[in-house]
């Protein structure tokens, strides 16, 4: 037998041992947390999908919002199955009655292709995280799997850009001559930094919050114009001028060393005022960009060597945080907010054993 099928046998056998030696051991709390948001947040994106595919016009998009809309619906009969089996309520999600049919396009071609893109970047993280802080083989081989096809959702939707055109590549910089050390102590400084040139890890990071919030200023702009009430239209018209202040911010430090800014997504939303989509899972969505902000910024801040830099991510960070906390909160005043799983309540079961 050859070598390499040897190895593939071994591996196999000691997966079929790992599943059997499992086969009763519960999900752990990481397990179920992940499982649950994912469950929540492919239902939304089965909604969104659905109208996406009613109105694009392009054909190589629509085929990409298939294969998406097809992933997302595998996960959720793949969550469901898992919940059943194991006695665990299936979250309510999101569903038919959160699409409006026949709503007029709120956001063009380039835009929902953008949105795949961006959906592919987001979900790496989430089931990376999810996948090492699993145990169970079986779940463990859903975010690997997942994993995968995030990696051919993002190459498909950035080949699409890339030929269309319309893709935001980070800016290029000239390459190193030479090794060189830091020597001092103003590398870093808070005050003294201001004046070097931005490093390399730096731009990077800068340019992936600028795209978040291109993505985020775009939906919020258009969820402004179709909201039912005039309270949900001011909150996603602040999350659209929020998203524009980080835009235009981290813009000018770039422009300071001569670094172009990536493209708003802007002209891509309609002049629409009819909602494809109710309220809640409008809000809900806003709810998914504001942590997946305040994810990149903290990983920017790990990241980044200038400690003005440092300030201004964490000013970003205290304001997305107020943001989404009365998202948060309007959530709950509309009883939209599901419940995510909790731990028990011990000082409850001491005084009511009985319950």
């Amino acid at each position: 037998m050859d070598p390499a099928d040897q190895h593939a046998n071994k591996d196999k056998q000691l997966e079929s041992q790992i599943l059997e030696h499992q086969q009763h051991s519960a999900v752990t709390s990481s397990e179920l947390a992940d499982l649950w948001s994912n469950y929540m947040g492919d239902s939304m994106y089965v909604v969104i999908f659905e109208h996406f595919i009613e109105i694009v016009e392009d054909e190589e998009v629509k085929e990409l919002l298939l294969f998406s809309q097809g992933l997302s619906k595998r996960h959720i009969t793949t969550i469901s199955e898992l919940f059943t089996k194991e006695g665990i309520p299936v979250p309510a999600g999101f569903g038919e009655s959160d699409l409006h049919k026949a709503a007029p396009r709120l956001f063009d071609d380039t835009f929902i292709l953008f949105f795949l893109q961006q959906m592919a970047v987001g979900g790496y993280g989430q089931y990376a995280r999810a996948l090492t802080s699993s145990t169970r083989q079986d779940i463990i081989d859903y975010y690997r799997q997942g994993i995968h096809e995030l990696n051919e959702l993002y190459e498909r939707s950035t080949h699409l850009l890339s030929e269309k055109g319309t893709i935001l590549k980070p800016p290029k910089i000239p390459y190193p001559k030479q090794v060189e050390f830091v020597e001092n102590n103003s590398f870093t400084s808070f005050f003294s930094s201001k004046n070097r040139p931005l490093a390399s890890i730096e731009i990077k990071y800068m340019n992936l919050n600028m795209t978040m919030n291109i993505l985020g200023k775009s939906l919020t702009m258009g969820f402004s114009q179709v909201a039912s009430s005039k309270k949900l239209r001011k909150y996603f018209q602040e999350g659209r001028e929020l998203s524009d202040k980080i835009i235009r911010q981290m813009g000018s430090m770039l422009a300071n060393d001569n670094i172009p800014s990536p493209m708003t997504m802007d002209p891509h939303v309609t002049d629409s005022k009819v909602p494809p989509f109710s309220d809640k899972l409008m809000l809900y969505q806003g709810g998914l960009a504001n942590q997946l902000g305040l994810e990149n910024i903290g990983i920017s801040m790990s990241r980044t060597l200038r400690h003005d830099i440092h300030a201004k991510y964490a000013k970003f960070m205290a304001e997305i945080g107020v943001y989404s906390n009365h998202g948060q909160q309007m959530m709950i005043d509309r009883g939209w907010l599901e419940q995510p799983p909790l731990a028990a309540d011990r000082d409850k079961l001491v005084h009511n054993p009985l319950q």
